[in-house]
């Protein structure tokens, strides 16, 4: 399971990276594995505004449909078009195809998500269960 440098992580397993007032978010490694087969990506619309936790889109496997989360309160400024007709590249790489980026509304929330040590540990400890 690979768990990548340099981001931040929530407890459903989304990802973000931050550059200046953007957040980039995607799914991690543990989660596309988890999901299994990826079939369709379900982008958000440019412009829509959300709420810290609201559902920003959904991913479609071959084992289920998965609500994506939004870890921080923001708009979207862009998306992930190429997902559209490779969705199973959410698959090969987790880190590298983000599904959506937002302006964030309140930096703040930066300090709930976790960064990629308390990730693992979190990953352990849930493995441990």
């Amino acid at each position: 399971m690979k768990v990548a440098k340099g981001l931040l992580y929530t407890k459903d397993h989304e990802w973000v990276r931050v550059e200046g007032n953007k957040a980039y978010i995607g799914i991690s490694d543990f989660a596309q594995e988890a999901m299994g087969d990826i079939v369709y990506v379900e982008l958000p619309e440019i412009d829509e505004e959300f709420e810290q936790e609201d559902t920003l889109c959904a991913i479609e496997s071959v084992k289920a449909a998965n609500d994506i989360f939004l870890p921080l309160t923001g708009k979207v400024v862009e998306v992930n078009e190429a997902l559209e007709e490779e969705p199973e590249a959410v698959n090969e790489d987790p880190y590298k195809n983000w599904i959506a980026c937002v302006e964030m509304a309140d930096e703040s929330q930066l300090k709930d998500l976790m960064n990629a040590v308390a990730y693992e540990e979190f990953l352990a400890e849930a493995e441990e269960e």
